[in-house]
């Protein structure tokens, strides 16, 4: 069974006021994203989709080239989950992680 990672990133972090987007903020020396990336790696995900939101150039250009999906509407949790499915493809188990 192909394992499959979906990593929750489309928020727009506001809050932390800040023109660095939340997910490549560093905690420990390393983007927050990296870190929920290596933990799904770590779980055996054999593939790992990042949802991110319409805004994302540089989350896009640190991912260089590995899967995402945009979600558009940012309706949450669940439409995030939704906004992967056609990068998904067919696969058999699937886990979803918020980054």
């Amino acid at each position: 069974m192909q394992i499959t990672a979906i990593i929750l990133a489309a928020g727009k972090g506001t809050r932390m006021k800040s023109a660095l987007p939340k997910p490549l903020h560093a905690v420990g020396g390393r983007p927050m994203l990296a870190w929920s990336i290596d933990a799904a790696k770590a779980a055996g995900a054999q593939k790992i989709v990042t949802v991110l939101g319409p805004d994302s150039d540089a989350i896009q250009s640190w991912l260089d080239g590995a899967p995402f999906a945009i979600q558009h509407n940012q309706l949450g949790t669940g439409d995030a989950v939704a906004a992967a499915r056609d990068t998904l493809g067919r696969n058999t188990g699937t886990d979803t992680a918020t980054g």
